[in-house]
């Protein structure tokens, strides 16, 4: 008797839970009905372009940069590109920028949320000219780490993020292929100093690597098409 009793409260609760349930779903269906549909952000290219005429001394017009100390960023995912523009800014509360670029900094601060999607959208439709590997005494090494990683240190091959051909994975990993050798080398020795702090997985596998090894590396990507 006492167990049918129990089981019949049992019951009564499920119920309510479920009724309870069903309504705040009911509820939550409502509100996000009255609220209407979320606006997708719909990048400016024309914007994009006017706001890129004051990186054309660095980056070029078209976003290929000519001097290998500066990137080309032309046909780099635009989501990438947002990310590395708001890591050049302060944390909220006055917290030192994830990436510390004094000039970078200066540039990304005039920058309003929307200057920043519409300029990095503009570069993504931008063509980026073709690089190549200049050492071919590394060439071998370069080519082993990329597509293979270097087992002895734990290191993953690159390709398995950036892609066979170094055309990364959009709003994931940045394209590589094509890159200035000595720009990448650069950031693989910044990952390493601290210097830049926007990748604790780069980071992590900064650490490992020796100057010839990312060196080699960095020749190796800037020959990838």
């Amino acid at each position: 008797m006492h167990f049918l009793m129990g089981l019949t409260m049992l019951n009564k609760l499920t119920t309510l839970k479920l009724s309870s349930l069903f309504a705040a779903l009911m509820f939550s269906m409502s509100v996000a009905q009255a609220a209407g549909p979320v606006e997708v952000f719909k990048p400016d290219l024309a914007k994009g372009k006017e706001i890129m005429q004051q990186c054309v001394a660095c980056h070029g017009a078209d976003g290929n940069a000519s001097a290998s100390i500066y990137p080309k960023i032309a046909g780099q995912h635009a989501e990438y590109l947002y990310k590395q523009l708001v890591n050049f800014k302060p944390g909220k509360d006055g917290e030192k920028p994830l990436r510390d670029n004094a000039i970078m900094a200066g540039f990304a601060a005039a920058l309003s949320d929307e200057d920043m999607k519409n300029v990095s959208a503009y570069l993504a439709a931008q063509k980026q000219t073709l690089g190549s590997a200049k050492n071919k005494d590394t060439l071998a090494l370069g080519e082993k780490i990329y597509r293979g990683g270097i087992a002895d240190k734990k290191i993953p091959a690159c390709a398995g993020c950036h892609s066979p051909n170094g055309a990364g994975i959009p709003a994931q990993y940045p394209r590589l292929g094509g890159q200035h050798a000595q720009y990448t080398e650069s950031q693989l020795i910044a990952f390493r100093d601290g210097v830049r702090n926007n990748s604790e997985q780069m980071t992590v596998i900064a650490n490992k690597m020796s100057d010839k090894e990312m060196k080699a590396v960095s020749d190796y990507i800037a020959g990838l098409r």
